[in-house]
Formats: structure tokens, sequence, C-alpha cells
């Protein structure tokens, strides 16, 4: 991600309240209120269907939980607001990238870009390869633009949709496509959070790159390896119907190599450092001026009008920007693959970002989140149990604060001073950090990214949560290197 387009202020400089009068049992009753009332409502009553309202006001309700915790603990009514406030003003450039997102991925379907994606790519990936190869494709954009969420609102939508048509699990093609943008996040350069944890740490930031390597490579290695397989031994119903298929997208539309022009302008903008959201809008409305140009009949469609006008060109795209917009084929699979909610589509993701933001507010605000950490820093007695906890602080952040970066600050900047004084060097926090911070934000649901990924991809994150092998095995691999003790850098006296 970029941070200068979701943190209106350096995360680093985000301030951390501490509250003496608050002890950890206290300071995890909103957690445990939460992940019970979270658990009856998905499990139990509304299933898959949980997001669509409930779990965002069980989420108000864990932030009234930790509201009443802090009121006993003198904490200020007014102080709880300011960092609701805060937290919420945090989120303002994901929200608009989101609303961009939406509105890109409708200009995208009827203008043929993303059916010509589809179209082509049904013709290259067959099911045996085609998930190590959304890995491999989905690593190479993220590493160049420095974003996974970039890489998911471009090519990781066009190979949902190829998987979904090839008869592949929408939850496998969401997991190969996180697993491999989240690789190319943490490897890149250009991606804010691999700037942020040496940051946080003290390290230098191509000595973490360096560093991370040695355990995000053997990471994507075996992730690569449970692909192959998977691919090797999956059972599809796709590949008998592709032609019947591709005869059906180029009836519906006018498919071309030259409609690739928009995507690659809007990656080579990202590239060069453009502002993610810029780069959406240009795309967006570039998307909107192809449809008119090689969709016109679709365009004259969604208008509801007898001829193409100025009228009813911008009536057309701009309904596919907006509101749910979809083009009918002769195959009833496709037309539930070609239709898209614009930036409407989008508001039940913000919905549920704005009331994670409020529980993680509340809780910053009363110093749970500062004293979970700090309880979890005084079981380090160890140099293992020291990354243990640096992990397990990154994940109770992500569930807690919901946000990454807090994923990042917060340990960063609690556990900083225990690594110098067992004579690490500070890339083992920058690399741990990364390892349990980054990537595991994409896999709670509440949580700025899980909600994020799970909006744009259209796949809920119980169902790729298992397939999203790189985000979850990266804890694991860090604290393996911990627990043997290999490249463990020490610190060397000056």
């Amino acid at each position: 991600m970029e941070s200068k387009d979701i943190k209106p202020k350096k995360p680093q400089d985000e301030l951390i309240f501490q509250n003496k009068e608050l002890n950890i049992w206290e300071a995890l009753i909103p957690v445990f209120a939460l992940v019970v009332m979270l658990f009856y409502n998905v499990f139990f009553v509304f299933g898959d269907d949980a997001l669509s309202g409930s779990n965002q006001f069980i989420l108000l309700l864990g932030a009234a939980v930790a509201a009443i915790v802090g009121f006993f603990n003198k904490v200020s009514y007014e102080q709880m607001m300011n960092e609701i406030a805060e937290n919420v003003k945090s989120t303002t450039g994901a929200i608009l990238i989101l609303l961009m997102v939406g509105s890109l991925a409708g200009t995208w379907l009827i203008s043929g870009i993303i059916p010509s994606m589809i179209y082509y790519g049904l013709q290259i990936l067959n099911p045996t390869i085609f998930l190590p190869a959304c890995v491999i494709i989905c690593a190479i954009i993220s590493i160049a633009t420095g974003s996974s969420w970039t890489t998911s609102a471009t090519v990781g939508i066009a190979l949902i949709g190829i998987g979904d048509t090839l008869g592949i699990s929408l939850g496998m093609t969401a997991g190969a496509v996180l697993s491999g943008a989240y690789f190319g996040d943490k490897m890149s350069p250009l991606s804010d959070t691999t700037n942020l944890a040496p940051a946080m740490a003290g390290a230098n930031l191509f000595d973490h790159i360096k560093y991370m390597s040695f355990t995000t490579v053997p990471t994507i290695i075996v992730t690569l390896i449970v692909f192959i397989i998977i691919g090797l031994n999956i059972d599809t119903h796709g590949t008998p119907d592709i032609s019947d298929k591709l005869t059906a997208i180029g009836t519906a539309f006018n498919i071309s190599p030259w409609l690739f022009i928009v995507p690659v302008l809007v990656i080579f903008m990202i590239i060069k450092k453009t502002s993610p959201l810029i780069a959406l809008l240009v795309g967006t409305l570039l998307g909107g001026i192809t449809a008119i140009i090689a969709q016109p009949e679709i365009v004259i469609n969604i208008a509801e009008a007898n001829s193409l006008t100025f009228e009813s060109a911008y009536k057309g795209v701009m309904k596919a920007m907006t509101v749910d917009t979809a083009v009918e084929t002769t195959s009833a699979e496709l037309n539930d693959l070609f239709s898209a909610g614009g930036m409407s589509g989008m508001l039940g993701t913000i919905w549920l970002i704005i009331c994670a933001m409020v529980f993680g507010g509340v809780m910053d605000a009363i110093g749970a989140l500062s004293r979970i950490s700090a309880a979890l820093l005084s079981l380090a007695s160890t140099t293992f149990g020291l990354f243990a906890s640096t992990v397990a602080s990154c994940l109770a952040l992500n569930v807690t604060a919901s946000d990454q970066y807090l994923a990042l600050v917060v340990p960063g900047k609690m556990f900083k001073k225990a690594y110098e004084d067992k004579g690490l060097a500070p890339e083992n926090l920058s690399r741990t950090l990364e390892d349990s911070g980054t990537v595991t934000s994409v896999l709670i649901p509440w949580n700025t990214c899980g909600a994020y990924q799970s909006g744009v991809l259209g796949v809920p994150v119980v169902d790729y949560f298992f397939f999203a092998i790189f985000n979850w095995l990266s804890p694991f691999m860090t604290l393996l290197f911990a627990a043997f003790s290999i490249k463990i850098k020490q610190l060397t006296s000056k």
C-alpha cells in the first residue's frame, strides 16, 4: 500500500496511549467480548451474510464494551471520541481508493478490458498451472508497484474471473492472488510497510529487505509448491466448456489486445510513483472513454437509450461507475461474472472499516493496546520468547486495532529496546514486524486490509483464509528461524 494515500500523517508519529489504571485483564475484556459476539453472529446466525451489516454493529458493541472499561479506569469520553476521530480520519485515503476501485471495475467491465483479460487468459492459463501462475504474476506486479492493493484491484480482479470460468474455487484463486501480492509488497522498496518496519526498528531499508528475504523466499517457495500440487490434483469443470465461453465473451464484447493499453498505463503510473488514487482515477476515466469507443452498444443498453448520444454515453458510463451494472452473455456463468457494483458495491466494506476504526480507536484511547503489548513483552525472557511475543503482539494488534499500520507501529515502539538489550540487530525486529504484522492483516475480516481485499476481489476472508498460504505461513517461518537461531543477526560493537 501507499502510506501517503492511506494515512494523512506519518504512521510512526502515532501516539500510543498509556493507562496505569488499566490492568491486562481489563484490557482483554473488550477483545473477549468482541470474539464471542463475532463467533456467535457468524457461525450461529448470519454465516456468510454477516458482513452485510451485523458484523459492523458487533464492532460498535465491542467499542461500547471498551468504552465502559475506559470509564471505570478514568478515561474521558472526549479522549475516546478524539481517538476515534483520528482513526476514522486515517482511513480517508483507503475509503477514497475503495470508491475509485469500485468505479474502475465498472468502467473496465463495460469497456471490455476485464473481459479481454479473461478471454486471453483462458487461452494461456490452464487449470494445472493457473494457481502458481497467479502467485508469480501478482508477485511481479506488486514488486513493481509496491502495492498489494493496486495489484488486487487490477490483475487480481481479472484472475478471479479467469479462475471462476475455469471452475477453480474463488477462495483458491484469491489465496494465490494475495500470496503473490503480499510477497511483492514485502520485498518492494516502494512499499510503505517495507519502509515503515525498518523505520520503527531503526534498521536500514535495504538491509531490512535483504534480511527479510531469508524468511520470505522460503515461504513463497513453499507456497508455490503447495499450489503446484493443488493444480496437479485439482478437479475442475471449466476446461471442457472454454470454447463456448470464449464464444460467449466474443459475442458480447468487442475483444482486442489494444484494450490492455489502459491497465498497462495505470500500472506504469504506479511504478513511476504516481499516487494510486490519481492512477485509479485516470484508469477509471480512460475506461469510460474506452467503453464509449470500443463497446458503444453496451453503453447504450446500460443507459437504456436508443442511440449513442452525449447524454446516453454520459449516463451509461456514470451508471457503471456508481451503481450495479451487468452485461448479459449467452453463458449463464458469465452473466454472474460480468457484473460490477460500482462505488455502491464498496459501501459495505467502507462501513466495516469505519466501525472497525471505532473499535480500534476506543481500545487505543483507554490504553488497552499498549497494555496488551506490554504484557506480551513481559513474557519474553528468552530470545525465542522475544520473537514469539513480537509475533503475538502484531497479531493481537491486527485483531484489536483493525489496522495494519498500528500492528507495525505499536510493537515496533514497544519492543525496540528489548531487542537492543538482548544484543539483537534491529533487522530482527523489522523482519518480524513484516512477517507477522504486514501479511496477516489480510486474514482479519474487520481489519482494513481484510475488508479491502475481500471487498475488491469479492471473496469473503473465510473463503480465502486457508489458501492465503504465504500470509499465514510467514509468522510460523519467522518463529522457526528464531527457534533454531537461523540468521539471527547480532548487534556489532562500534
